[in-house]
């Protein structure tokens, strides 16, 4: 009776040791095989894509930000990973949804690769992605994802003329500022259009250094800060990231002071040397320094107001 007992308690036993960990080797091993006609596929479209953006837009200055946006979106994704799995276990998928949205961003694709119009060619990966997201697991999953296909955005190389537009503006607002708190601080400088003159040098504000691509690097930057910090004030995270434009202005002007000094100073070897792109580091650095001393303020404001009710 006692041999029988202990039989039987193993063989209760033994299928409630499987319900424990449901994920087995194999059930994993049959997701990668699911998954991956569809990385392989997604590589097929892109590959060439990426390979010209590296070789053409992404390795210019003003454009130089698209390879770490598109690292850093693809980290929020695998960071995403588990709690999407989790949020959309047993949910339904929605090819209602997915199939139009693949259909749309598929001729995104087509119409952007054979005209070779940037916008539409890279962008069409985020409907893809959002897609394949429906299909495969449902809008639980996109739910879950929507930031780094969010984050997407800003690799997205503009329009030459849109950036062309609205960059000449920032340029002279950049060039104003910096050549007046300059001449305030007793520097020979003066200033014609977006040319500054400090003593015998001139200097040319390019688009790198107050271009609307600019704004959009820093742009991603103070987004991904939120995101990272996760604050649970909305109206902490609103003001804040309205904030990040006026801050991206901020940091765009000492950058420009910077190159100035350091030409002024050191000659123009070094302002056009190692020494400019440690000026690159100095824009992101000011910029995320900006963004958490404001973040500190908006803290201060948000606990006043909670203190007042």
């Amino acid at each position: 009776m006692e041999s029988d007992n202990v039989s039987q308690m193993m063989n209760i036993d033994s299928p409630i040791g499987v319900s424990r960990h449901p994920e087995q080797p194999e059930s994993r091993y049959q997701r990668l095989l699911v998954w991956l006609p569809i990385a392989i596929g997604l590589l097929v479209l892109y590959l060439p894509s990426l390979v010209d953006l590296f070789n053409g837009i992404w390795a210019t200055d003003e454009q130089g930000h698209g390879p770490i946006v598109l690292a850093v979106a693809c980290w929020l994704a695998y960071r995403k990973w588990p709690e999407m799995w989790r949020a959309s276990e047993g949910k339904p998928t929605s090819p209602a949804a997915g199939w139009p949205i693949f259909i749309f961003g598929l001729t995104f694709y087509i119409i952007g690769r054979s005209q070779e119009i940037h916008i539409l060619e890279i962008g069409s990966a985020i409907w893809l992605l959002a897609a394949v997201l429906l299909l495969m697991r449902g809008g639980a999953a996109l739910k879950a994802q929507w930031f780094p296909l969010f984050f997407m955005l800003f690799m997205i190389p503009l329009p030459g003329q849109v950036v062309d537009t609205v960059t000449m503006p920032m340029k002279m607002a950049v060039s104003y500022v910096a050549e007046h708190i300059l001449f305030w601080l007793d520097y020979p400088i003066g200033r014609n259009g977006v040319i500054l003159q400090i003593g015998q040098y001139k200097l040319l504000v390019a688009d790198a250094c107050a271009g609307l691509q600019t704004l959009f690097t820093l742009e991603a930057l103070g987004l991904l800060y939120l995101n990272i910090v996760r604050h649970d004030s909305l109206f902490r995270n609103i003001t804040l990231a309205i904030l990040i434009i006026p801050i991206s202005f901020t940091a765009n002007v000492i950058r420009v002071m910077v190159l100035t000094l350091i030409t002024y100073h050191f000659g123009d070897e070094a302002g056009q040397g190692f020494l400019h792109g440690f000026a690159g580091m100095v824009l992101f650095l000011s910029a995320l320094l900006l963004i958490m001393f404001v973040d500190s303020l908006l803290r201060f404001g948000v606990r006043e107001r909670e203190f007042a009710h």
